[in-house]
């Protein structure tokens, strides 16, 4: 997909919170996050040719709609982070668990 390629969208609102929606599909969907990502670059000028590769992802998540991550609560309300204090040293030496 190149940046010219296509003609200028008369309504780029329309693109754009197509693409943010998008964006927050990509959380129980891991398989368009690579797409999602190529047509996010081109928010600021976008063209038909990117139109017509959102409205793709659209047609195949109508077609791939069971797939995906089902988060279910089984009662554990605890949640474990792991955070990198200093990036410079071993991520395994220094490490803050909370």
């Amino acid at each position: 997909m190149l940046p010219d390629q296509g003609e200028l969208l008369e309504n780029a609102g329309r693109y754009r919170r197509l693409t943010e929606k998008l964006n927050y599909l990509m959380v129980t969907t891991p398989d368009i996050t690579f797409t999602i990502n190529i047509v996010s670059q081109f928010l600021l000028a976008p063209r038909t040719t990117h139109l017509e590769a959102v409205m793709r992802i659209l047609r195949y998540l109508k077609k791939a709609s069971r797939r995906g991550f089902f988060y279910s609560d089984h009662g554990n309300i605890r949640v474990a982070g792991f955070f990198d204090a200093d990036w410079a040293w071993c991520f395994f030496d220094r490490r803050l668990t909370t």
